[in-house]
C-alpha cells in the first residue's frame, strides 16, 4: 500500500512478486476485502492486485463520476507500479471497469472474468434517485438495505457476522464519493459495443442475484463473441463472498486455460503496441482483435456532415433524460400526437439541446433559476418535477429551501406559499428510503 494522489487508487498486492498478475475489482459500497477468500487460491499462481473504488475502504473520498474515469485512474496506478498487462475480474461496478478495459484498453488485458455484471445497470432514474437518498439522509438508509440486496436470505441469517460487516462497510463509505459511483452507473451503457470485447470472458452469476442477475449474465454471454456462464446455486449478488469456493474454483480455471498471449514485436518483447497497420476492406464491425488493435489505412467513406450547426436534438434528449428521469420523459413522449408532437421536439431540441446544454451555468444553478422562473409565473405543475430535477441535480432540500425563500421576496409570499406545499411533497416522496 502506499499514498494515493488523486488520479490513482489505493491498492495492496498478494502474491509471488514474478507472477503474471491478476486485478480483482470491487463492486459498489465494498472493500479489497470483499475477495478475501479467494486470495489463498489464487496468490499460488498469480500476483493478485486488489484496489478500493475512491471513499471506500478508507480510501482518499476523491470521487470518480464515471466509469471512464476510475479506469484511467487504475491504469495510471498500474502505470506507475510498471504493470502493463493483467487478467482482470471485477464484481459490478469492478464488472463495468473490466468491459470498459476490454473495450478501450484491449492490448493491456489477457482475460477477463465479469461478476455480478451487466452492460447497463438497471436504469439511470434508479441511481440518480439513490444518489438523492444519500444526499438527503446519508448511507444508513443504503447500509441497512445492502444484505438483501446483497445476499440470500438464507446466508444473511446464518451468517450474522458477516452481515453486519457488509453494514459497516457500506456505512463507512464516503458519501460522495458514493454518489459519484452512482452517478458512474447511471450514465454506463455498452450494449451496442459488446461486439467489440476481444479477450476470453467468464460471467459468472449467482442464481438468485435480483440486482444484475441471469438475465443480464445471458445478455452479457450473447453480445461477448469469446464469453462463457457460469451460474453458482445458492448465490445473490455479492457471490464472492456468499460462495467463495465455487468463485475461486472458476476464477483459477478460467484464468488457467484463457489467458491470451501478449502482443509481439519484431524484437520478441512484449510491450504496449501501437495500432496494426491492417487495411478495413468494409464498413462491417470488426472482428474481435487477435493481435491488437486494427488502424484504417483506408478508411471507409464517411457521409460528410452538413454545413452550419449540428442539430441540438441528440444532445437535448440525453440532457433532458439526465435531468428529469426516463420515467418522466418516457411519459411525455409517449402521450405526444399529431397535435402536441412539434412541441415535445421543440422542447427537447431548443430547451434542453440549446439552453440546458450550454456550458456557461452548471445543472444546479440552472435548477435554481429554474425554480425560481416557476414560482415567479405559478406554474406549479412543472415546479413539481422540476424539483425532482432539483435533487437530481445536486441540491438538498436545504437549498431548495432557501430558493423558495429568496423567490418569497421577489415574487410573493401567494406564490412562494403554494411552491412550498408541492416542493415538500416532492421532497417527502424523493427522499423517503424505500424498505
Amino acid at each position: 500500500m502506499s499514498e494515493t494522489p488523486p488520479n490513482t487508487l489505493q491498492y495492496r498486492f498478494d502474491g509471488p512478486e514474478d507472477a503474471p498478475v491478476l486485478i480483482l475489482g470491487p463492486s459498489l459500497g465494498t472493500t479489497w476485502h470483499m475477495w478475501d477468500r479467494q486470495i489463498p487460491e489464487l496468490t499460488k499462481q498469480w500476483r493478485v492486485f486488489r484496489f478500493d473504488l475512491p471513499g471506500h475502504g478508507g480510501a482518499p473520498a476523491y470521487p470518480a463520476g464515471s466509469v471512464g474515469e476510475l479506469t484511467a485512474r487504475l491504469l495510471a496506478t498500474l502505470d506507475e507500479l510498471g504493470v502493463h498487462r493483467f487478467g482482470y475480474a471485477g464484481c459490478a461496478l469492478g464488472g463495468a471497469v473490466g468491459i470498459e478495459l476490454a473495450l478501450r484498453h484491449p492490448e493491456r488485458l489477457a482475460s477477463l472474468a465479469l461478476i455480478a455484471a451487466s452492460p447497463r445497470f438497471g436504469t439511470a432514474d434508479e441511481f440518480r434517485q439513490r444518489g438523492v437518498i444519500v444526499r438527503t439522509n446519508g448511507l444508513d438508509p443504503i447500509a441497512r438495505t445492502a444484505p438483501e440486496r446483497w445476499f440470500t436470505g438464507g446466508f444473511a441469517a446464518a451468517q450474522p457476522a458477516i452481515t453486519e460487516w457488509a453494514v459497516q462497510m457500506v456505512r463507512t463509505t464516503d458519501p460522495g464519493c458514493y454518489i459519484a459511483s452512482c452517478e458512474a452507473l447511471a450514465s454506463f451503457d455498452v450494449r451496442p459495443e459488446l461486439g467489440r470485447v476481444g479477450v476470453p470472458t467468464l460471467v459468472l452469476v449467482g442464481s438468485d442475484d435480483q440486482v444484475t442477475g441471469p438475465a443480464e449474465a445471458r445478455t452479457l454471454v450473447a453480445g461477448i463473441p469469446d464469453a462463457r456462464l457460469a451460474v453458482v446455486p445458492g448465490a445473490s449478488h455479492l457471490v464472492p463472498v456468499e460462495q467463495p469456493a465455487a468463485v475461486t474454483d472458476l476464477l483459477v480455471r478460467h484464468f488457467s486455460t484463457a489467458w491470451q498471449p501478449a502482443y509481439e514485436t519484431s524484437t520478441g518483447q512484449n510491450v504496449l503496441p501501437q495500432a496494426a497497420l491492417k487495411p478495413v476492406l468494409s464498413s462491417a464491425p470488426p472482428q474481435p482483435p487477435q493481435a491488437g488493435p486494427v488502424a484504417e489505412i483506408a478508411p471507409v467513406a464517411v457521409p460528410l456532415q452538413p454545413q452550419g450547426r449540428p442539430d441540438p436534438y441528440d444532445a437535448g434528449i440525453k440532457v433532458r433524460r439526465e435531468v428529469l428521469g426516463d420515467a418522466h420523459v418516457d411519459r411525455a413522449l409517449a402521450r405526444a400526437d399529431e397535435f402536441s408532437g412539434d412541441f415535445q421536439e421543440l422542447l427537447t431540441r431548443y430547451a434542453w439541446g440549446e439552453i440546458w446544454d450550454r456550458p456557461g451555468l452548471d445543472r444546479r444553478t440552472r435548477s435554481c433559476v429554474t425554480l425560481t422562473a416557476l414560482v415567479a409565473g405559478g406554474h406549479l405543475d412543472e415546479l413539481a418535477f422540476h424539483t425532482r430535477a432539483a435533487l437530481r441535480n445536486g441540491l438538498t432540500p436545504d437549498e431548495i429551501k432557501e430558493v423558495l425563500l429568496q423567490a418569497a421576496v421577489y415574487c410573493g409570499v401567494p406564490a412562494a406559499n403554494s411552491a412550498f406545499k408541492v416542493a415538500q411533497q416532492v421532497i417527502r416522496e424523493e427522499t423517503t428510503p424505500q424498505e
